[in-house]
């Protein structure tokens, strides 16, 4: 099979095990995939962070979310979740109540112009080019079942930290 990850990186010796190589490939490749959502995104205006926000939101909806929900469920836990709320509300996306029962929490609903965006975005999103579109419905399949595992044994881990 051709060495494609070291001519991307431009990498001279080989790596030294398959495992390392798995590794090096798996972050290069989530890097592109992160590059290609910022291009796809940016006509529309919000962040990836944002648009995870406000899929959290949806499927919450009709119900609040608070900040906590929010920073749960997000893709990217190093994402600042109150400051992305804020600026979900500064675009007319989200809106922000005292929470009756518990002064502390904010709680967090999506408006009526985020979800027709999130529609948009559904709709440009089953047309769009992605890197998978190389794979076989059976590779797709593969490919699952491994990210399953791998976040198996990532959940463990941090079960026992």
């Amino acid at each position: 099979m051709p060495n494609h990850l070291e001519r991307l990186i431009k990498q001279r010796i080989p790596f030294p095990s398959d495992r390392i190589k798995a590794e090096v490939g798996f972050m290069y490749i989530a890097y592109q995939m992160q590059d290609i959502q910022h291009h796809f995104f940016k006509p529309y205006g919000i962040t990836m962070q944002q648009y995870n926000t406000l899929r959290i939101l949806r499927g919450q909806f009709p119900r609040p979310a608070n900040i906590n929900l929010i920073k749960d469920r997000m893709i990217d836990r190093m994402s600042d979740a109150s400051r992305i709320v804020d600026r979900l509300v500064k675009l007319e996306f989200v809106t922000k109540h005292s929470n009756t029962m518990d002064k502390r929490h904010v709680d967090v609903t999506i408006t009526e112009k985020a979800l027709n965006l999130l529609g948009e975005i559904d709709e440009a999103l089953r047309s769009a080019p992605s890197l998978l579109d190389s794979l076989e419905d059976n590779e797709i399949k593969t490919l699952n079942h491994i990210i399953d595992r791998l976040l198996e044994k990532w959940t463990n881990l941090k079960k026992t930290e």
